[in-house]
């Protein structure tokens, strides 16, 4: 076995390990920095999957130098509009309307593939020295006092002061020292795929609260959108087996004909949903981020924001500790990420559960209470104002820098 000394090792390859690695690089150059991730090569290239970049994303991606290569293939969100209804309505009526931009006219978001941001956090480490070793899965961790020790499948021992583990929702690192988690399943699937039609969607977002849950509809460049579909395990299982014909046959009944002919581009894939939340974020040595830390359901779209938030308070956590000279995988400086972190995850978690909760059934009086509840937020541009804001992702002066466009 070769043996390798670092100060940070990062555990997984996806947009939340990488950019972990590229801002602690970025910002304390004469940090050692590795990132190990268990996928074999290129297989990140066939993620065919989009999401949604808040703006507060979109200032760290900035600030980390990478947005210029991601933002040729992003579309703006303009607007959003939000309906409640069933797929055999003859009218699906609209409820809230969203414009899609904050004070200074920047988007709330961006619609952009996976396969473009991840192939620019890559280039962007490979550029400041950051080594990511491929087909590295974790297979043995140790922790003592001054270090962590890490074995990997491939023969390998790295030895860091601190390790992240961005090794997604069923992470191998959590397991190994212990951290519980609170998880339950919805019952849910969701169905990605990416859809081409004949008219333009202008910048426009929409999701359809369906009794099976929500069917979102989002802007890609071109005519092209992304969608995230929710149905029930068993129906998606049915549907994604299906034959093209059968398939754009439900899809259409879905979408509606307001965009046009539509097509299926590419593949189509069903995640099962739930809600998975860490205990603990941080042990000595030790801290989780993205969804080993936490995952959502995508009803609010803040799955990979939250991730880019924790990136954001932990690199800024480890740099300033870094600085003064203190113990970058002490629990005493940890613990400063975790209390960080908490609040926010805990509330964007309670806050999916409830949404997919009322909105993902056909109980009569509860769809007229949650449908009377988006009407009166359409009349209250205030209120408007606030939750665009908010899932804008930009923090005030107490949060971290890089979600602000600073630099740490």
């Amino acid at each position: 076995m070769t043996t390798e000394s670092l100060d940070i090792l990062v555990c997984g390859g996806g947009y939340v390990g990488l950019s972990t690695a590229v801002a602690l690089k970025l910002a304390s150059p004469s940090l050692g920095v590795a990132v190990i991730d268990a996928a074999p090569p290129e297989v990140w290239r066939k993620d065919q999957r989009a999401s949604a970049i808040a703006a507060g994303a979109k200032n760290l991606l900035t600030t980390l130098g990478v947005w210029a290569a991601i933002e040729p293939e992003a579309q703006a969100i303009n607007d959003m509009v939000i309906t409640d209804s069933r797929t055999s309505d003859p009218v699906r009526p609209v409820f809230l309307t969203f414009d899609g931009k904050i004070e200074d006219g920047e988007p709330f978001a961006h619609m952009a593939p996976n396969v473009t941001m991840v192939s620019a956090l890559r280039d962007k480490a490979a550029e400041i020295g950051v080594e990511i070793h491929q087909s590295a899965a974790a297979t043995a961790l140790d922790i003592t006092e001054r270090e962590a020790r890490i074995e990997t499948a491939d023969g390998r021992v790295f030895v860091a002061k601190l390790v992240v583990a961005a090794d997604g929702v069923r992470s191998t690192l959590r397991e190994m020292v212990g951290i519980k988690t609170q998880h339950w399943d919805y019952g849910q699937s969701g169905i990605v795929t990416t859809v081409a039609h004949e008219r333009p969607h202008n910048g426009r977002a929409e999701e359809h609260f369906l009794p099976s849950g929500p069917f979102a509809i989002l802007p890609l460049t071109g005519n092209r959108s992304s969608l995230v579909w929710t149905e029930r395990t068993e129906a998606a299982k049915r549907l994604v087996a299906e034959d093209d014909f059968v398939f754009e046959a439900e899809l259409e009944r879905r979408f509606g004909h307001h965009l046009g002919a539509l097509s299926v581009e590419g593949g189509r894939r069903a995640f099962p949903l739930g809600l998975t939340l860490a205990r603990e974020f941080v042990r000595p040595r030790l801290a989780l981020a993205g969804d080993a830390a936490h995952g959502i359901h995508p009803v609010a779209g803040q799955g990979l924001n939250l991730g880019f938030r924790d990136v954001a308070a932990l690199a800024e956590t480890v740099v300033e500790a870094n600085r003064l000279g203190l113990d970058i995988g002490s629990l005493t400086v940890l613990e400063r990420y975790q209390t960080w972190r908490r609040f926010d995850t805990v509330r964007m978690g309670i806050t999916s559960d409830v949404l997919t909760r009322m909105f993902s059934n056909d109980i009569t009086p509860l769809r007229l209470m949650r449908d009377f509840g988006l009407g009166l937020v359409d009349r209250m541009p205030a209120m408007k104002r606030y939750f665009i804001n908010q899932a804008a992702g930009i923090p005030d002066a107490s949060g971290p820098r890089l979600l602000r466009g600073e630099t740490i």
